[in-house]
């Protein structure tokens, strides 16, 4: 029998299953929350106000020295402001980590599963955290839409292949 038949029972050979992905969230935590009330601050109020919102995700990850286990880091930086006048109305930061434990992903496919994967399973809990917030801020809940991080990391991706671009085209001074 060759080694790309299935034997008798119908099953893969072993060699040609791939490996079994493991992803368990050991921890998560918020390593910074900032949130901000410009519009109490100025005392602005009135039936006059339209929030605009304007939502800034990065992400980051770095490996542990445990084994297999990795930080994955969502940081949102949002900030409202009134439509009629341009005026701030509340700025939240938020710094939002999981802690994961990541086997059998293949190592050339490490980098965007934490970039994708681990952020797409923290972010319902980063969004109540917001939610949340505002709404002890005197602010109606912020509910985020739902991010999507693969077009996030293709964005990232894209704009770091222009950078090198621009530096690999860019004279060398004398």
């Amino acid at each position: 029998m060759s080694e790309t038949e299935t034997q008798g029972n119908g099953a893969q050979p072993a060699a040609a299953q791939p490996p079994k992905v493991n992803m368990r969230i050991l921890a998560q935590y918020m390593r910074d929350l900032s949130f901000e009330n410009v519009a109490a601050q100025k005392k602005l109020q009135g039936a006059n106000v339209q929030p605009d919102i304007q939502v800034q995700v990065s992400l980051d990850a770095n490996k542990r020295e445990t084994e297999n286990q990795y930080d994955v880091a969502t940081k949102f930086k949002i900030t409202s402001k009134n439509k009629t006048d341009d005026q701030v109305l509340f700025i939240i930061e938020l710094d939002y980590v999981g802690l994961f434990l990541i086997e059998g992903v293949p190592q050339e496919q490490l980098h965007p599963f934490l970039l994708i994967e681990c952020p797409r399973m923290i972010f319902p809990f980063a969004r109540r955290i917001i939610s949340d917030v505002t709404r002890d801020g005197g602010f109606p809940p912020l509910n985020l839409d739902t991010v999507d991080f693969l077009a996030l990391y293709k964005q990232e991706l894209q704009r770091q292949a222009a950078l090198k671009a621009q530096s690999t085209d860019a004279p060398v001074a004398n």
